[in-house]
């Protein structure tokens, strides 16, 4: 008597990702994944999987540009988190008793901004400290992204359920402007343009638009449906978007916000960072095949 085994089959791994990040002086992509609830680390060169950091059920990735320490905001634990890169450990935690999405680093100050997810509480974190400074009570009860405009430390942040954006003083830490958006329907995706100075919105009804700092709106362009979450590149004035397993590239600089190139992922994808070193897009896909991540070129 024997055994006979059949050939084995591959398990799906089907796991999740979100925010992406690039340090692009160090060569280094942060990913969250959320599924594995660690923060997925890789070679921006070579894009080599470099291994994983244990900080639980993670959303936003921020990075500081000066040493190249990488918070996270920890979804269901209700904490942000400091990661050293180099040692792949959590080195501080503070915990904030609300789910984390988003996280902004405003390297001026040190601080970091992050959001409740599905909430209306905008945490301030003194990144010398690690302390929570201030929360900021916004309108709605929902939060997407947020940007900080590197001149002045004003802070722009989407509001999906109200189709609008608030502006926040740096120094009061208070709302100082709320701009509707009528245009846009489920706000998603928000940059801060630094080079013309201007806010960069998409909705999920195929819709982006250019505010300036004023909160006038300049122009809107159409753009594939289902978009989630954009990340602009300032040396080509191209914004990439992910979303509905597709990537694709707008002219934000253009008279009209225009697509110029769209590209078909092999995987569930949703998330996209620009190495603004290269120009190459860095996306994470859930696949029947497993998690991957994926780098992207743009040609002419």
């Amino acid at each position: 008597m024997h055994l006979v085994p059949a050939p084995p089959q591959p398990v799906p791994i089907i796991s999740r990702f979100d925010y992406v990040a690039v340090d692009a002086a160090r060569r280094r992509v942060y990913a969250a994944h959320t599924g594995s609830q660690a923060l997925l680390v890789v070679n921006a060169d070579s894009g080599a999987v470099l291994g994983q950091v244990d900080v639980g059920p993670l959303h936003g990735v921020a990075v500081n540009p000066a040493t190249g320490t990488v918070y996270t905001g920890d979804g269901t634990n209700g904490t942000v988190s400091e990661v050293n890169p180099r040692s792949l450990e959590v080195v501080r935690i503070v915990n904030l008793g609300k789910p984390i999405d988003a996280i902004a680093y405003d390297a001026t100050r040190g601080r970091i901004y992050a959001d409740e997810d599905s909430g209306n509480h905008l945490f301030v974190i003194d990144a010398r400290s690690f302390r929570l400074l201030r929360t900021i009570i916004t309108p709605g009860n929902d939060h997407e992204y947020l940007a900080v405009d590197p001149a002045d430390g004003m802070l722009y942040q989407n509001i999906p359920d109200l189709n609008e954006f608030v502006v926040i003083n740096p120094s009061t830490l208070r709302i100082v402007d709320v701009v509707h958006t009528p245009e846009l329907t489920d706000d998603h995706p928000l940059q801060f343009d630094s080079r013309r100075g201007t806010v960069i919105v998409g909705g999920k009804n195929r819709r982006i638009s250019i505010y300036d700092r004023s909160g006038r709106r300049l122009a809107t362009g159409s753009m594939p449906s289902d978009v989630d979450q954009c990340s602009l590149d300032e040396g080509t004035g191209f914004v990439a978007c992910a979303g509905a397993g597709r990537v694709w590239v707008v002219n934000v600089r253009s008279t009209v916000p225009h697509v110029v190139a769209t590209l078909l992922v092999g995987g569930r994808a949703h998330t996209v960072a620009v190495d603004p070193a290269t120009h190459d897009l860095w996306t994470v896909l859930v696949t029947p095949r497993g998690d991957e991540v994926q780098r992207i070129r743009l040609r002419p």
